[in-house]
């Protein structure tokens, strides 16, 4: 149940044939595109509004889910987040780094989270590598985390061997 995250630039989400990229990777791995997901930062979608919009809508289509990466250090987030088909939203490590220290950061968080519930979407916080970290982020309603806490990258030969003998421990 595992899901393909990958940053895709600026330059990529505006070019014409992003969609067939798309498509093609889809039916080429075999991946269900319910598994995929497109993150992509704000400052991404500026650079050409109208052609992001296009195609990330045609990607959504095809049932791929998009995720606006490095969420409240744009320019325009709120307006961005009414104009796009996002299907998750992924605080900045800037803001999950300070939560101890900086009550400011905490109520930013808390607000991007009670932001994700109202617009429906997921709320994802990024850069978490402490326990107290993780523990602030989920008392404040977070439920989905990413960082060195729960693992380094890892390249992807090391991923399959993980895969598979968790899968091996299931049956």
């Amino acid at each position: 149940p595992l899901k393909v995250a990958v940053n895709v630039s600026a330059r990529a989400i505006c070019h014409a044939g992003i969609v067939d990229t798309v498509r093609n990777i889809l039916i080429e791995t075999g991946l269900p595109a319910a598994r995929f997901e497109i993150e992509v930062t704000e400052t991404a979608l500026i650079n050409d509004l109208s052609r992001a919009l296009h195609n990330l809508r045609q990607i959504k289509a095809t049932g791929v889910a998009i995720a606006m990466d490095d969420f409240g250090t744009g320019y325009s987030s709120l307006s961005l987040l009414s104009s796009f088909p996002f299907d998750k939203i992924k605080i900045d490590r800037s803001f999950v780094r300070d939560l101890a220290a900086n009550p400011d950061a905490q109520a930013i968080v808390r607000s991007i989270i009670s932001l994700g519930k109202g617009l429906g979407v997921t709320i994802t916080a990024e850069g978490v590598e402490t326990l107290d970290q993780r523990e602030t982020v989920q008392n404040l309603g977070c439920t989905q985390m990413q960082g060195y806490l729960f693992s380094a990258a890892r390249p992807a030969q090391e991923i399959r061997t993980l895969l598979a003998s968790r899968k091996a421990s299931v049956e």
